[in-house]
């Protein structure tokens, strides 16, 4: 074996990877601020702007789904109700704004492109047998 086949990559030729746990955060960020810059359109619907103050409204209320006396546990419901609401928020805002947005915030989007057709074919079993 030769001497570049034994010696282990450089780090210059490998790339490097972000931890899993530092992407996931950055997409936490990057949501919230999404959802901030679409709360503050004013071509958001109205109804759709109810969704993020409901769910923190819950958070604030003294009535939960699961009661906040075990510690950790309590929370898990409001953090639940949190990200579900702002997922929901963004899912009801206009597909338009929200691609707008995104960019704006330097989020590198693939376009879908309509002209691409998968085919397949498929076969219907009956359970029956018959």
């Amino acid at each position: 074996m030769s001497e570049q086949e034994t010696r282990a990559p450089s780090a210059e030729s490998t790339p490097r990877r972000r931890p899993r746990s530092l992407s996931w955060w950055r997409e936490t960020v990057r949501q919230a601020r999404l959802a901030w810059r679409l709360f503050i359109d004013r071509r958001v619907p109205w109804l759709a702007k109810l969704v993020p103050p409901a769910a923190l409204g819950y958070v604030i209320f003294p009535v939960d789904i699961l009661p906040d006396m075990i510690l950790g546990l309590g929370q898990v419901d409001d953090l639940a109700i949190l990200l579900l609401g702002v997922k929901l928020f963004i899912e009801l805002c206009p597909t338009e704004l929200v691609t707008e947005h995104l960019r704006a915030l330097g989020a590198q989007l693939q376009e879908q492109q309509a002209e691409q057709v998968v085919e397949g074919e498929y076969e219907v079993i009956d359970p029956g047998g018959q």
